[in-house]
């Protein structure tokens, strides 16, 4: 790995077709941005169109002639996931990287979906697990197919709580580290589940450190029952996070990197991984346990209504 890795470094992308979600704002703009940049065809998937045309604008004012555009997608929504992934099977290309990046931190207050899901375990953790398996086809398809799901170092803070995956005893970082946590077993048992049945996809996991973007800024109350404060939070940022394109540099090295492992987690290699050149990133004990990635696998199946075997067939 060489001592020191950045945008610079990512292979040639031309003919890959990628989907980076959450890429209006913060790491995942600066994901499409690069990626954009190597050559790569983006799909730019968020929530507000309004925000996606200003991302695209912004991209080709960088990168003339990019290929990049933007599609609505709500991840607490099954059905926006549904739609999602029909608009592009449509089409009929091939997929050839997702990047699940998107996601909502430490809301005040606990807030359901739709569906019925508690907010955070439904946008950060069911929405990619839905999305991902309703792509595979594409993915299968691909070159050299990538699925990067993007986790947190609060995810070494989370356990996935069976009795309670809908957090109805709320706490908000409590939630939030626990959809971080379910990101990291995703992606590894994804690995497992692929190299077992000859699917050819390889799944990776990243995280960003501390880094500078809406994720905080709009996110966390101003406590939790763990006494992290909103206000410290605030004030460091600042001082000791970096910015956003450095934060997305792991993302981009488990996405195209040659030494980038199926069931690899990257990160910040500064200390306790919060700032840095990408590397290989710690993973906490309860994230290694193979049978909880597989019970929490068959539940977020059960709960989306969308089965590996039908979807991969």
């Amino acid at each position: 790995m060489a001592a020191s890795w950045g945008v610079r470094d990512i292979p040639a992308q031309r003919g890959r077709r990628v989907v980076v979600t959450g890429a209006t704002g913060g790491l995942g703009y600066e994901t499409a941005l690069a990626l954009a940049g190597a050559g790569a065809a983006v799909v730019l998937a968020g929530r507000n169109a309004g925000k996606g045309k200003a991302a695209v604008a912004r991209i080709l004012g960088v990168h003339h002639g990019a290929d990049v555009r933007f599609m609505p997608l709500d991840l607490a929504s099954l059905a926006s996931v549904a739609a999602f992934a029909d608009g592009l099977a449509a089409e009929g290309r091939p997929l050839d990287l997702l990047v699940n990046n998107a996601g909502i931190m430490a809301l005040p207050t606990r807030q359901t979906t739709a569906d019925g899901f508690e907010a955070q375990f439904a946008t950060n953790h069911l929405g990619h697990f839905a999305l991902t398996l309703r792509l595979l086809p594409l993915l299968r398809r691909g070159a050299a197919p990538r699925v990067v799901t993007v986790s947190s170092l609060m995810h070494a803070r989370g356990s996935i709580r069976f009795d309670d995956l809908q957090s109805r005893d709320y706490a908000p970082w409590r939630a939030y580290a626990q959809s971080k946590l379910a990101n990291l077993l995703f992606a590894q048992e994804l690995a497992r589940r692929s190299a077992a049945a000859g699917w050819g996809i390889a799944s990776m996991a990243a995280h960003p450190g501390w880094a500078r973007t809406d994720l905080v800024a709009n996110g966390p109350g101003k406590t939790d029952r763990g006494g992290l404060t909103w206000l410290a939070v605030q004030l460091a940022a600042p001082i000791f996070a970096q910015s956003a394109a450095a934060g997305a540099l792991p993302i981009l090295f488990a996405a195209t990197a040659a030494d980038a492992a199926s069931g690899g987690y990257y990160g910040p290699q500064g200390m306790g991984e919060l700032t840095g050149r990408p590397g290989p990133a710690r993973i906490a004990p309860q994230a290694g346990d193979a049978a909880v990635a597989a019970r929490l696998w068959a539940e977020s199946a059960r709960l989306v209504g969308v089965t590996t075997e039908a979807m991969a067939a």
